[in-house]
């Protein structure tokens, strides 16, 4: 091989290698976004979740139609 084409494939590979650690960084940062998400929803359901309980009336509690 030329010299030329082992500079060229050399800077490819610079690039190439850049380019995956851009990637990656951003694939990480969005798992971060994702994990705080998931957190939040969870939250939020457990919230729904209480907030239902005190509003229906147990079963068997509920008063008579006659009231």
């Amino acid at each position: 091989m030329s010299d030329a084409r082992i500079t060229e494939l050399e800077t490819k590979l610079i690039f190439a290698e850049d380019l995956i650690e851009t990637l990656n960084q951003t694939v990480i940062r969005q798992q971060a976004q994702l994990d705080q998400i998931q957190q939040q929803l969870r939250l939020l359901h457990r919230q729904l979740q209480d907030a239902l309980s005190r509003e229906a009336p147990a079963p068997g509690n509920e008063p008579p139609p006659h009231y």
